[in-house]
Parts: C-alpha cells; sequence; structure tokens
C-alpha cells in the first residue's frame, strides 16, 4: 500500500520538476547558455524564486514537529501549483527550441533526478517492512529527498550545463574547426564582416541585395551573428558557387568580434555604429567601442578595406589609425557622401557622390535618414567592388524594410504599425521618433522601454520619455516598472498625462490603441518588444 502512495507522490513531484525545469532550460537558452549571465538574471528575477525557496525551507518542517504525515498532501499540492506557473505558454516570441544542446543537458539533468528518486524510493523501500501506519513514522526521508530535487530545480538546470561544459566545448570546437576547413577551402570567395551596436543586420540585408545583383552571395541568416551561428550557416549553407560571404558579427562582450574573426577570417569590414547598446555585459563605453574594432584589426592585419560609418563620433576617434578606411556619411569629410536628401512617407529620395567625383540620385521605399547611412554603406561597399553607381540605382529601389525594423505594415481603414520592435536603443529610439514625426496623423507610441544598458538604463529611458513627448499624440507604455523612467520623463515635460497609458502587456496595450477615436489616420510606432527572459 505504502509503495503505491510513494510511486503516486513520486509522479505528482516529476510533474512539478518536469514544468519547473522546462522553463529554467527556456531561460537558459535564452542567456545563451552563459552560467555568470544565467545566474545575475536569476537574481534580477529573484521574485519568481521565493515560493521555490519558501517551500525549500518549508520542507524542513517535519524535522521539527514529527508531523511530517500531514505535509505530504501540501507538497503534492505546492507541485501541482509549481507545474501551472510553468506550464507552456504561447506567449513566447522565442520558445525553447529543443536543439541537440538542450536534449543533452535534459538529459544530465534528468539523470541527476532519476539518481535521486531512486535513491529514495530505496529508503521508502526499507521503511516499508513491518509498517503498520499508512505513512509510518521514520520514512519522511525519501519524501524529503524528492521535495528538495524540486525546489532545488533553478540550480540543477544550470549546474547540468556545467557538467556538460567539456562535452559542449569539444563538440563546438570540432563544428567550428569544420567551417574553418569550408572556409579554407574556398579561397576565391571575399569574406565582408559587419558590426555595429546597432544597423548591422540591416546593413548585411540592403548589402546582400546590391552585391547580388551581380555577384552570387550568401548572408548569415536572422541574427546569426555568434559562433554556431556564423559556424552553422557555413556547415549547412555554403556552396562553392557563392562569390562573397556577408557574415553579421554581434557581440555582448569583450573579445567576442575577435573570437568571430578568428572564424570567418573576413578580408573586408563594414562597422555601422558604436553606442550604449549591451552596456550591461560590456561594463563601458570604451570596451564596445575597443571590440567593435577588433573587426577592422582583423582586416587591416590582411590589408583589407575598412568602411566606416563617419558619422559617427566614437568610430570617429578610432578611425584615423586605420590606414584603408573609407569612410561614408552625411557630414562633409565622408568619402562617399548622401546629399539633398528628401524624406515622405512614400520613402526617401538622395543623391550619392563618390571618392572619386562620381554621384547618382537614388530612391528607395526605406523611412529616414539613419536608413540612408546604413543604405550609403552598402553602396559604397558595392561601388569598391566595381559596380558603378547607376548600377545600384534599381538594387536600392528593391530594398524592402528588414523585418521588425521600421518597418511599415498597413491595417487597412484608418491604422498603419511601425513595427520597430527589434532590440531596441537610444539612437534606435530617437531615429524612430523622427520617423513617426513626419506622418501628419494621430501618432501613437507603444513602447516597454529599453533593457541591457547597465547603470545609464534609467537615464536613457527617461530621455526616451522626455522625446516621446515632443512626438506623439498618445503614449501606450508596457509594464508598470520597467517604464516608470520613461513615465518620469514624460511627465517633466508638462506633457497631459491623460493621454498617458500603462498596460500589463502588449494585447492590453494594442486594444488601449484600438480604442482611441481620432478624425485622423492612427500611426502607431511599436518600438521595441522585450525577449521572453525580461
Amino acid at each position: 500500500m505504502y509503495t503505491i502512495f510513494f510511486c503516486i507522490y513520486a509522479v505528482i513531484a516529476l510533474i512539478g520538476i518536469v514544468f519547473f525545469s522546462l522553463r529554467e532550460f527556456h531561460m537558459l537558452q535564452l542567456n545563451g547558455y552563459k552560467t555568470p549571465e544565467h545566474s545575475w538574471w536569476m537574481k534580477k528575477n529573484f521574485r519568481r524564486y521565493i515560493f521555490p525557496v519558501i517551500m525549500l525551507l518549508f520542507g524542513g518542517l517535519p524535522f521539527a514537529f514529527d508531523a511530517w504525515t500531514y505535509f505530504i498532501p501540501i507538497f503534492c499540492i505546492a507541485y501541482i501549483i509549481i507545474a501551472i506557473l510553468n506550464k507552456p505558454s504561447k506567449k513566447f516570441k522565442k520558445p525553447l527550441k529543443y536543439t541537440a544542446r538542450v536534449k543533452r543537458m535534459m538529459t544530465t539533468f534528468f539523470i541527476i533526478v532519476a539518481v535521486c528518486f531512486i535513491w529514495a524510493f530505496l529508503i521508502a523501500k526499507k521503511g516499508e517492512v513491518g509498517a503498520e501506519k499508512y505513512i509510518p513514522f521514520g520514512i519522511y526521508k525519501p519524501h524529503f529527498i524528492m521535495n528538495t530535487v524540486v525546489w532545488l530545480t533553478p540550480i540543477l538546470v544550470p549546474l547540468s550545463n556545467l557538467i556538460n561544459k567539456p562535452l559542449e566545448t569539444y563538440i563546438q570546437h570540432w563544428y567550428i574547426n569544420d567551417a574553418k576547413r569550408i572556409l579554407s577551402e574556398m579561397p576565391d570567395l571575399h569574406k565582408i564582416g559587419i558590426t555595429g551596436s546597432y544597423g548591422k543586420t540591416s546593413m548585411k540585408f540592403y548589402l546582400s541585395e546590391l552585391l547580388s545583383s551581380q555577384y552570387n552571395t550568401l548572408k548569415t541568416p536572422e541574427s546569426f551573428n555568434t559562433p554556431m551561428g556564423v559556424t552553422i550557416t557555413v556547415r549547412q549553407h555554403l556552396k562553392p558557387t557563392h562569390e562573397y560571404f556577408i557574415c553579421e558579427m554581434g557581440a555582448r562582450r569583450v573579445h567576442e568580434i575577435k573570437e568571430l574573426c578568428e572564424i570567418a577570417n573576413p578580408h573586408d569590414a563594414i562597422i555601422t555604429s558604436v553606442g550604449e547598446q549591451h552596456l550591461e555585459t560590456f561594463g563601458s563605453i570604451d570596451n564596445i567601442l575597443n571590440t567593435k574594432f577588433e573587426l577592422a584589426d582583423s582586416v587591416q592585419a590582411v590589408g583589407g578595406k575598412i568602411y566606416l560609418n563617419g558619422d559617427n563620433d566614437l568610430i570617429m576617434k578610432k578611425a584615423p589609425q586605420y590606414k584603408n578606411a573609407v569612410l561614408y556619411g552625411l557630414r562633409e569629410h565622408n568619402g562617399y557622401r548622401a546629399t539633398d536628401i528628401s524624406v515622405s512617407d512614400r520613402g526617401t529620395e538622395f543623391t550619392v557622390t563618390a571618392p572619386n567625383g562620381e554621384n547618382c540620385r537614388f530612391n528607395m521605399k526605406l523611412l529616414g535618414e539613419h536608413n540612408v547611412q546604413n543604405v550609403l554603406g552598402a553602396i559604397a561597399y558595392s561601388h569598391g567592388t566595381g559596380i558603378p553607381l547607376e548600377k545600384l540605382v534599381l538594387p536600392v529601389k528593391r530594398i524592402s524594410p528588414v523585418p521588425h525594423r521600421l518597418q511599415l505594415l498597413d491595417r487597412g481603414g484608418n491604422l498603419t504599425y511601425i513595427d520597430d520592435a527589434y532590440n531596441s536603443n537610444p539612437n534606435g529610439c530617437r531615429c524612430a521618433l523622427r520617423v513617426l514625426g513626419l506622418f501628419d496623423a494621430c501618432r501613437i507610441l507603444v513602447t516597454p522601454g529599453m533593457v541591457e544598458l547597465g547603470a545609464k538604463q534609467e537615464e536613457l529611458n527617461y530621455e526616451f520619455g522626455v522625446e516621446a513627448s515632443e512626438a506623439c499624440d498618445y503614449i501606450v507604455l508596457v509594464g508598470k516598472n520597467q517604464t516608470l523612467p520613461i513615465y518620469n520623463g514624460i511627465k517633466s515635460t508638462g506633457y497631459n498625462m491623460e493621454n498617458v497609458y500603462v498596460a500589463d502587456g502588449l494585447n492590453e496595450a494594442i486594444a488601449k490603441v484600438n480604442e482611441y477615436r481620432t478624425d485622423k489616420k492612427k500611426i502607431v510606432l511599436l518600438e521595441n518588444d522585450l525577449p521572453d527572459n525580461y
């Protein structure tokens, strides 16, 4: 009888562990499998672990009162609660991906769980002999073991990652070395590295569109800008017929660009920007600047060209150190310069002048002067490969907005969205507000604010609120605590706070937007969409 009861208890505990661990594996994956970063995330989200900690401490009460029999049902209810709280949700923008690495971590995790449960079962079997009560005194230990395993799941998940680290390192090195081998066997392939605090993904898409008009070109897809993302692209998509390989390079820590350069060995470089992005993990703006220019250092060593956004003041601090630098931008000192810019809600027109004096008029569907900078960089590089400016006019006209980066989404009637949801930053916010200001319409901002800005996060969000108050008729903030600095920034300007609404989630925010009544067309800027681990 007791064995049956014990098995039922174990099954309920296991259900709690499964659902609890799945959410923890998801968060660990979003934190890049980096244990220090995940530990910091756990500390920041400590409220999420208050209930498990209470229940872990609560599990010691049977020892104190010798009344453990009555605690078993409470434990079972707690396991069901934790399973419900962590049940799979459709609201996630990036759900847990069951990659080979995740499966290996899960295997290690459940081996740990199985060992603990088998240990508890063996103890329980010993206590069953001669049992006179439904749950005999003295066999609370197996329940205590299982209870401890359930509530230590947030520790056991990253522990399984640490246990697997030597194996994962070996596997990653094997794949990376294989990608290096593939690249070394294609000596005629021209490799371009693109990095920047913002604009690098857009630049990659724009450059691919232009180069593809003349050359067989491959780019890293979506936001595949990590060592494994580049490795996967090379191993799965690179063909002997490719002439150009455009490699986006992202970084959140010092020397991560150098690591990517050791894989791709780029011939040329494009640095789109340096700004206050990922300050939380970089620690300082100088660390960001030096890390981005690890790409330039790598390219200079092989005698390649380094294309730099000459309108970025931080980039210009380092530019004189590179003899093969080619500057592009809107200011007079740039080699490739855009002038006579005309922006409307239909797109943008501008004139490009090359260092050799050649000039040409371009028009594109993209909005805003900041997009002129990125497209100009793509034009500059393409022209440097030998493509005349006039042959780039049609490819530039074909360029479509990159998804979630100032992408116009017409919903019909009097409602249009400007989807700028991807990983907002201070410069991007300012540019997006300027684009919103182009429209003669009812201008509405929906935003949860900016993250990963370290000690400057509150200050920069406050400034965002000040700037938003000047550009928007209505402002909908998503998340009370996260957006408090923005709210205070808006309020400081004397803005009509009746036109500010704080929503708990995006669905509520969109519902509020639909409630606004106006004779004008509604233009809604969706500025940033926080990752699932925020």
